[in-house]
This record gives structure tokens, sequence and C-alpha cells, in this order.
């Protein structure tokens, strides 16, 4: 055996023990993956996603179907294999860490944000289809978060209205703040919320927080509406992204016939309140959940167009929607016609 045959030998086991490691060795990225679809014109648990008190509703066969993708996530440990994975399917992702999480972000704080979102999220979709109807959407401060173990936890729930702190009418976030923050030391502020469409009295005893009195909850941009609309998902879902798809939900619960002709749309999209579709991550990995549940037309943000052509998405129709009211069109006009030629298209910037 030569001395060059020895030396190969050795070096054997050391090249598989280092390729072992940096397979365990976790890397500084994160995958995505196609993820689930959800009717939201459907069921879950035996309970109506979508929910409307106080005005008359339509069912139909259609299907509106939300995407999801899934995500690893903040700080979980991502081996090569599972880099290497991603890299080379056509229809998975790898991203660096810092392109979708900032340093130091936990799980916790990742479910909070993504909360948040999903209330910013439907509360425009349902003032977005109510307009689009015709009725009258007023906006308003609400409760985004109560965080646990505040003060305000038990006593205040996400999507309180604020419409007086002690007395004081709230038409911005800083009017709340401004009367919180003048709250004598160990003394409750007086609130007066709309709550499921009824006036609630609520006392809060702000603590002080980083030398602030706070009472703890996240503030936003919410609405009142003429009637209650709830849009109930899993709350393991969470972000902005199927804005789109609850105002078209939203849509057709509270119209007559079959806004997709009783076939499957999917899409995504995030909204906001002037209707305007907004991008979303994973557009590729939210295409083909799509094309395997079975979808026929696929809903693109504009700004998502140049990815999603890259996109596996088979027979699946590509319509870019700028807006919510372009959307309804382009919908309607493919269900008289699922032949036209004329619809907005990715092609057609």
């Amino acid at each position: 055996m030569t001395q060059r045959t020895i030396a190969a030998l050795l070096a054997v086991p050391l090249v598989v023990a280092l390729l072992v490691a940096a397979a365990r060795h976790p890397l500084p990225y994160v995958t995505y993956e196609p993820g689930l679809t959800v009717d939201v014109l459907g069921t879950d648990g035996g309970k109506e996603i979508v929910e409307v008190d106080g005005e008359q509703t339509y069912r139909d066969d259609g299907e509106l179907r939300m995407t999801t993708v899934f995500v690893s996530r903040p700080n979980a440990d991502v081996s090569l294999f599972e880099v290497m994975k991603g890299w080379l399917s056509d229809e998975d992702a790898v991203y660096p860490y810092e392109a979708v999480y900032e340093e130091g972000t936990t799980d916790e704080e990742n479910e909070a944000e993504g909360a948040v979102d999903m209330v910013t999220s439907q509360d425009a979709a349902t003032a977005v289809a109510l307009t689009e109807l015709g009725y009258d959407v007023e906006p308003a401060v609400e409760v985004l978060l109560v965080t646990e173990g505040t003060p305000a936890e038990g006593r205040l729930r996400v999507r309180d209205v604020f419409l007086e702190a002690d007395g004081v009418e709230i038409e911005e976030p800083q009017d709340l703040v401004d009367v919180v923050k003048a709250a004598e030391p160990g003394e409750p502020v007086t609130f007066r919320v709309l709550r499921k469409g009824e006036e609630r009295t609520v006392q809060v005893v702000p603590e002080e927080v980083d030398g602030r009195p706070q009472v703890g909850v996240r503030l936003g941009t919410g609405f009142t509406f003429p009637f209650e609309v709830s849009v109930n998902v899993d709350p393991q879902i969470g972000g902005p992204s199927a804005g789109l798809m609850f105002s078209l939900a939203i849509y057709d619960t509270l119209t007559p016939g079959s806004l997709t002709g009783e076939t499957i749309v999917a899409g995504s999209g995030t909204i906001d309140p002037e209707g305007n579709v907004g991008p979303i991550g994973g557009i590729q990995q939210k295409i083909v959940g799509a094309r395997d549940a079975g979808a026929a037309l696929f809903l693109v943000p504009p700004d998502n167009c140049a990815d999603a052509l890259g996109a596996p998405a088979d027979d699946m129709r590509l319509v870019r929607a700028e807006t919510m009211h372009d959307a309804v069109e382009a919908i309607e006009a493919w269900v008289a016609d699922p032949g036209i030629k004329d619809l907005p298209s990715c092609e057609k910037n």
C-alpha cells in the first residue's frame, strides 16, 4: 500500500466527519415551502369563516382560497441539507435570515406581530368590501393587541373601538395616549368603547413602564361598520397577506350568486383601506399550494408579478390584481368566459 493510498484512506473519515458537522451546524437562512390553502367561503370546525350578523347573506358552492407558506421560525436550526433542498427545488425557496427576521426576534414577538397584522388585514378587508357594496364605513381607533400580564388584560379586548377616555373624545391614537399619560398614579382611566356593536364602559388602572404610564394595548386604525362582520381563521395563521381574499369572500357572502361561478379561485395580497393590493412574501410557494388545491385562477399582486411568472403554475391562470375592484371584475369576466384573453396579466404591466 503506497503512502498516498494510506493518506487517502485516513482522509475519508475526516471528510465524512466534516460533512456531518456541516450538516448539523445551523445556518443563517430561512426556508419557504408551499403551505395549506383555506377556502374562506367555507367553514372551520363547523363554523362559517365569514360570519355576518345584521344583514342578509348568500352561500354558494364556489371557493375562494387564501394561500399560506410554511416558513422556518425565528432562531430555528436550519441545516445545510435543508438549505440545499430549498436551493435545488423549483417549489421551495431559501432567503438570508436578515431578509425575513430582525436579529433577536423571538417566536413570541413574531406571533404577536402576525396577530396584529391579521387584525388590521381583516378590518381593512371588511371596510373595502362594504365600501365596494355602497355601505358607509367610518375610521376609528381600536385595540389591535392586548399584552398579557398588563392592566388591560381581561378588561379590554382586541377590536374594541375607543369612543372616549375620561370624557375626552378619541379621534386618533395620540388622544388616548395623552389621556393615559395625564392620569393620576393609581387612579383608573374610564374608557367608553364599542364592542361587537354595543357600547361598554371599562376602567383600567395604568401602570408605569419605562417611566411612562401604560395600559398594555397596541393601538391602530379600525372602523365602525353598519353591521357585524367576523372572519374566523385559525389563530396560528398570521400576517396581512390574505387581505384581498378576505375582502372578496365578504363581498361574495353579501351578494346573491357565486362570484367564482362555483369554481376554485385562489390568490394573495395585502389590502389597504382604499382597496389597493400590496405585495406579499412567498408568492411562488403560494402559487404551488393553490395549484395543488385545484385552483383554476390565481390573483397576483402587481409587485409580485415578476416572481409569479417563474412559479410552476401549470394550467392555472395568473391574473394581476391592482385593486379589490379590479379583482372582482376580472373574476366575473373569467367566469363568464373562461377562455377570455383580455384579462390583466403579469405579462401586460
